[in-house]
């Protein structure tokens, strides 16, 4: 039960987050009301849309980790309302509100009134949580009986029994309202994890219809006089599933901006209130800008968003990226290496970057989005995870899984918009008893044995187009001796070609239409264009490096490489002979030496295997040669005979530095390794800053 449509789809944008305008506005509009009149009374239950909603965000966005990141929501709730206790303390002071009944209002009902939905959320969460663990479908039904105890408290407080109503007495000593963290929040929460997508048609016309339900509901109950308060309803749950669901359809991407926006109005704008109506006092102007309902809402929701905004033009501090070690993405070398590859494509065939394994090292989020506006829109990626990761920062177009998938992890598929390959025929089976509809591509076997149904059980293929659950749109082998043209490796790749072409013939002569078609990756293109296809996988090509030096100098295109690592140095030193330095006195200088402290190490991917002179960098265009072991976090190198190196010095571990340059191979080379494998062991603590 998962978001909806696929990516790049008309239509699409930041749906969650732009809704949370609306209803931050609609907060301010049912604390800005007048009381008086049935049809304003309407608008004040329809404006409650707005709590339910925010909660359902939240849900929605624990769910996506499996609850894990519950605890920082907490804390980060907790901060917030502690913030809020404090930033009210004046008006409760004003108000007459501090008295020996205040810490129980704190905690359980709000330090002011607007502040409830806090303490509320700190209650819900771990329960939600505890109840997810039970699986969703016992989670909601145990949340909706929560919900429905909860109703006999609120707006059908009235036609309880004597004794029930002695029974919620006893609650309301703990809780003023069951709009509360027990009865209200964990069912909302539960709703938002859940993800439920259900169509835009059906999403519309359920939302109108549970929408006159729910007038219907609350002005038969207001006219009986029954309710106690008026924020909880039968029909609200199936009203914000069919809202939630309308705005999962359009949603893609994220405005983090608008988050922050919104949480500051909800907090501030009974300030805002208080300032405005001192204000308009002050002016002569109560008339117009207070006893005036709708201008004195848009006056509130006015001050509220100028102070919010002027509250974020002051951005806490960004860590600098070049402060420790770092990678450096050159985006001209990246333009040039599209418009080179885009040169071998054969007529039909689209590039499809390989951006696992963080791109190769290189930052799959920000090489992904570099290339969206490059105009690519189609993406593979070795694991469910990584294509989560690109979309849910913004990045558009087809994502193909190219490994396996455990079928627990088809709502990541569905939730995230991705395509997953069908590996074998048994995962082609477990894959559809999950019973969702999955966008998959059918890899075939030609001769890598590795993953893919063999290309001779044509029968087998055949039978995974006739699984329900999988929409097959795409067919690919991949070819595993192209690194250079001629004699057995050329004769292998052929045969592969042609088992392809064997099943495709075979799925057409049985009707079957398989969609995209492809098998070409970087030695691929580079080597066999005429293969075709629709795509071409290109990996390590389009980052400027293949797997060894010997490919780049038969290259039928110059390509650029688009990464350079660099570190700082931490500490300059001098040894005097036989002084020794570094893990298991790695070093012994010979004579009186120098030596520098680089912030990179083994941890970051910088290989142990170049330790002790088998690797080097550049410091002030010079070679520095690596002495003793490389460590986790740091590498000694000897600058002897380089003047001036100083702590925060530049060393260049990959790239140009003066006349001289060391490059991913001169690395791979010395390890005794490929490029490939030296990339991607590039860390997550080196940032990545597009240059």
């Amino acid at each position: 039960m998962r978001a909806g449509a696929p990516a790049g789809a008309a239509g699409k944008f930041p749906a969650l987050d732009d809704f949370r305008l609306v209803a931050v506005a609609l907060v301010v509009a049912n604390h800005t009301r007048s009381a008086e009149g049935q049809f304003l009374w309407l608008l004040t239950v329809l404006r409650r849309v707005a709590v339910p909603y925010f909660i359902m965000v939240s849900g929605y966005f624990l769910g996506r980790d499996g609850w894990r990141s519950t605890g920082r929501f907490l804390k980060k709730t907790a901060l917030l309302y502690g913030a809020g206790v404090l930033l009210y303390l004046p008006l409760n002071w004003y108000a007459g509100q501090l008295s020996p009944d205040f810490p129980r209002q704190v905690l359980f009902d709000g330090s002011f009134y607007h502040l409830w939905y806090l303490p509320a959320l700190l209650l819900g969460a771990p329960i939600a949580r505890l109840l997810s663990r039970l699986g969703e479908k016992k989670a909601l039904l145990i949340a909706g009986g929560l919900y429905l105890v909860g109703l006999g408290g609120d707006s059908y407080y009235g036609l309880l029994p004597e004794g029930a109503a002695r029974l919620y007495d006893a609650v309301f000593r703990v809780f003023t309202y069951t709009r509360n963290g027990l009865f209200y929040v964990p069912l909302f929460l539960l709703l938002g994890a859940a993800g439920i997508t259900l169509g835009r048609r059906v999403s519309l016309a359920g939302f109108l219809v549970s929408l006159s339900t729910l007038v219907s509901e609350a002005l038969l109950l207001h006219g009986a006089g029954v309710q106690r308060f008026d924020s909880m309803y039968l029909s609200f749950p199936f009203l914000m599933v069919f809202l939630f669901s309308l705005l999962l359809g359009f949603n893609q991407g994220e405005r983090r901006e608008v988050r922050r926006l919104t949480a500051l109005v909800y907090l501030l704008h009974p300030w805002c209130i208080v300032l405005t109506r001192r204000g308009a006092g002050a002016a002569g102007l109560t008339g117009p800008l207070v006893e005036n309902t709708v201008v004195h809402f848009l006056a509130v929701l006015a001050l509220s968003l100028l102070l919010s905004h002027l509250l974020l033009l002051a951005p806490p501090p960004k860590p600098y990226p070049k402060a420790r070690a770092w990678i450096e993405l050159d985006r001209a070398a990246l333009r040039h290496n599209v418009e080179r590859l885009r040169s071998l494509l054969p007529e039909g065939c689209a590039l499809m970057p390989a951006v696992k394994a963080n791109a190769y090292g290189h930052g799959a989020v920000l090489a992904a989005k570099e290339l969206n506006r490059l105009g690519v829109r189609a993406f593979c990626v070795a694991a469910a995870e990584e294509g989560a990761e690109l979309r849910r920062h913004g990045v558009r177009g087809e994502i193909l899984v190219l490994g396996y998938t455990h079928p627990g992890q088809v709502p990541l598929l569905r939730r995230y918009h991705l395509t997953q390959t069908v590996v074998d025929a048994e995962h082609a089976r477990q894959l559809n008893d999950c019973g969702k509809k999955l966008r998959v591509h059918l890899k075939i076997d030609t001769g890598m044995r590795r993953l893919g149904v063999p290309a001779e059980q044509k029968a087998e293929i055949a039978q995974v187009f006739q699984l329900r659950s999988l929409r097959v749109q795409g067919v690919f082998t991949h070819l595993c001796a192209d690194e250079t043209r001629g004699g057995e490796d050329e004769a292998f790749t052929l045969i592969q070609a042609a088992a392809f072409c064997e099943v495709l013939g075979d799925l057409r002569k049985r009707g079957l239409s398989y969609g995209r078609a492809h098998l070409l990756s970087s030695y691929g293109l580079l080597n066999y264009p005429e293969l075709g296809g629709a795509y071409a996988r290109v990996g390590i090509a389009l980052y400027g490096v293949l797997s060894g030096r010997a490919g780049l100098e038969t290259c039928p295109v110059a390509l650029r490489p688009v990464l350079s690592l660099k570190a700082r140095v931490a500490s300059v030193r001098d040894l005097r002979k036989g002084e020794r330095a570094g893990y298991g006195f790695g070093y012994t200088a010979e004579c009186d030496r120098r030596i520098a402290v680089l912030t990179i190490g083994y941890a970051d991917g910088f290989p142990r295997a170049l330790s002790r002179g088998r690797g080097k960098v550049l410091l002030k265009g010079t070679e520095a040669p690596v002495v003793g072991l490389v460590c986790m976090d740091q590498t000694l190198v000897d600058v002897t005979g380089i003047p001036g190196v100083e702590s925060g010095d530049i060393a260049v571990v990959i790239g140009a530095s003066g006349q001289r340059e060391i490059s991913v191979c001169d690395l791979s080379e010395a390890g005794e390794t490929i490029t490939n494998e030296v990339l991607s062991r590039f860390g997550a603590r080196l940032s990545r800053v597009m240059v």
